[in-house]
């Protein structure tokens, strides 16, 4: 009696822990985040032994005649999928993975620090959205409204996690994102050969890539439309050396441009150590240790509650008081 009640609880506590959560960018430890994976893999085949017993139950019952949809109802409800170990990763390290030793093709854009797709050079150390010309306009009702399109290159289960991370935004912001009709501006979500946006409104048609082959997770979907709204890097605002240390000792040569700071408009936020805009402590490394230490206490230690990287809603405020600044 005993056991069914154990992975029932197990179950529970594992059905309502919050799923979009992943693990902090900046402030855990590999070991928490393969720790946390072995207990997910063990609670997921402790259900599955339940989904068993019940579906074996029903047949002992004598409920075989409706055993092939009764008994798979019964299974799909139960929460036995593995998750993709690499969602264990933080947006850091899964932009990081997915853009490396990649192809990109000759209209594909340079980057620079991971994601960031550049035009011109001289946008490599500048900040193209500082003033309101790179923002999307705000509507008579206060709202901002981004078309975009999704091109037909996704299964139907990457399009809900795309779409989830669209929707995400309202909740938090004014920010809409609305299905284009006939605007002249607006985003294109395509799986080019990478992750990557552009920083603001550029005008006409801009893309946002999100490649099939590991871009399309939720927090990184927000975290490249964040690029796209005009957000850059959490590690690259302007007063970030009074919130981490870069250890440019441990940054892989020619690397170094992507810890330059930037003119960023704060708008009197504080710096956000879990913001799905910040990259993981060893982001760049020649060496594995880490590039990024939070100040003043290197050991700062994850939250109370269950969050690690959340979603953005400190730069989304700096939107909204940018846009009733303007």
């Amino acid at each position: 009696m005993g056991t069914p009640h154990l992975l029932l609880n197990l179950i529970k506590y594992k059905t309502n822990s919050h799923s979009d959560t992943i693990r902090s960018s900046l402030l855990w430890d590999r070991s928490t985040c393969a720790a946390m994976f072995v207990c997910k893999v063990i609670v997921s085949a402790l259900a599955l032994l339940l989904c068993s017993v019940r579906a074996h139950d029903q047949l002992a019952s004598g409920q075989d005649a409706e055993f092939t949809e009764r008994s798979l109802s019964v299974i799909t409800l139960c929460p036995i999928a593995v998750e993709d170990p690499l969602a264990e990763l933080s947006v850091g390290e899964l932009i990081e993975r997915a853009n490396t030793n990649v192809y990109r093709d000759s209209d594909e854009p340079e980057l620079v620090e991971g994601d960031i797709a550049v035009s011109v050079d001289n946008e490599r150390n500048a900040d193209p959205c500082t003033s309101r010309g790179c923002m999307w306009p705000k509507s008579t009702d206060g709202k901002v409204y981004v078309p975009y399109v999704i091109l037909n290159q996704y299964s139907s289960t990457e399009l809900q996690v795309i779409k989830r991370g669209l929707d995400s935004f309202a909740s938090f912001s004014c920010i809409r994102f609305t299905p284009r009709t006939n605007q002249r501006d607006y985003i294109s979500i395509e799986s080019r050969n990478g992750c990557y946006s552009y920083i603001g409104r550029l005008g006409n048609a801009q893309t946002v890539s999100l490649a099939r082959s590991g871009c399309v997770y939720y927090h990184t979907v927000q975290h490249e439309l964040l690029h796209a709204l005009g957000f850059n890097h959490e590690q690259t605002r302007s007063d970030r050396d009074s919130y981490i240390r870069v250890g440019w000792e441990n940054i892989q040569s020619g690397m170094e441009h992507n810890f330059n700071k930037i003119a960023t408009l704060n708008q009197g936020t504080p710096y956000d150590y879990n913001s799905v805009m910040q990259y993981h402590r060893t982001a760049f490394s020649k060496n594995g240790l880490p590039t990024m230490i939070p100040i003043p206490n290197a050991n700062v230690v994850r939250p109370e509650s269950a969050a690690a990287v959340h979603f953005p809603v400190v730069p989304l405020k700096e939107y909204n008081r940018a846009m009733s600044f303007n």
